[in-house]
């Protein structure tokens, strides 16, 4: 079966998400881990996938609905499930974005070899993601102790990314972003400080991070 590869995934995998100054340098944190990634795209879309380029990252899709997406951080890349928390993880493998997240969960990797090497797991993980995704099941979350102002949640849910990458922050860099949209007394001014904001949550930033 031919892959349908997006040209827009492969600029990411050449030259980097785009998201920083880096891009296109040996600095960027796509490069060490291009291989990889590479790697683990072909077993995505050996699954059937859609491939698309969401949030400056690679996204596979069922139906129009996310499914995974792929990204890379400092020290190491990943494949993260969007409803990972109802993946059976009988090997164990999975880990949480953040010590709060609900719902997303992560395979790392840091070369190839190790993604060569679990390339039948993986795909089992996949495809069990995928039939999550057939039976519209939901990942059941419990009421977070900070308010999350009504404009962070609908982002959350036009943004799965945004959703994912705020959980993976630590408690405190949470905390200090609702503090600070919920500051605003006019629903439009929330949004507009949470718009701002997007591009260092995603890149994985607190509110007073340099």
């Amino acid at each position: 079966m031919a892959l349908t590869l997006n040209p827009k995934v492969d600029n990411y995998l050449a030259v980097g998400c785009g998201r920083c100054s880096l891009v296109g340098t040996p600095e960027c944190k796509v490069n060490p881990f291009r291989e990889g990634l590479e790697t683990l795209r072909q077993i995505v879309l050996e699954c059937g996938l859609k491939e698309e380029l969401k949030w400056s990252q690679p996204c596979y899709a069922y139906k129009d609905k996310n499914v995974l997406i792929m990204s890379a951080f400092k020290d190491y890349f990943f494949l993260g499930f969007f409803k990972g928390a109802l993946l059976k993880d009988k090997n164990g493998l999975l880990q949480k974005p953040g010590e709060n997240s609900q719902s997303s969960r992560q395979l790392r990797f840091t070369n190839k070899e190790e993604v060569q090497k679990l390339s039948p797991t993986i795909k089992t993980y996949i495809l069990e993601a995928i039939t999550i995704e057939k039976q519209g099941l939901k990942v059941k979350t419990r009421k977070n102790p900070e308010p999350i102002p009504e404009e962070l949640q609908l982002k959350f849910n036009e943004l799965p990314a945004l959703k994912s990458a705020f959980e993976s922050l630590t408690p405190g860099r949470q905390r200090g972003y609702i503090i600070y949209f919920n500051g605003a007394k006019q629903s439009k001014t929330r949004l507009s400080r949470i718009e701002k904001y997007i591009p260092r949550i995603i890149d994985g930033k607190g509110f007073h991070d340099r």
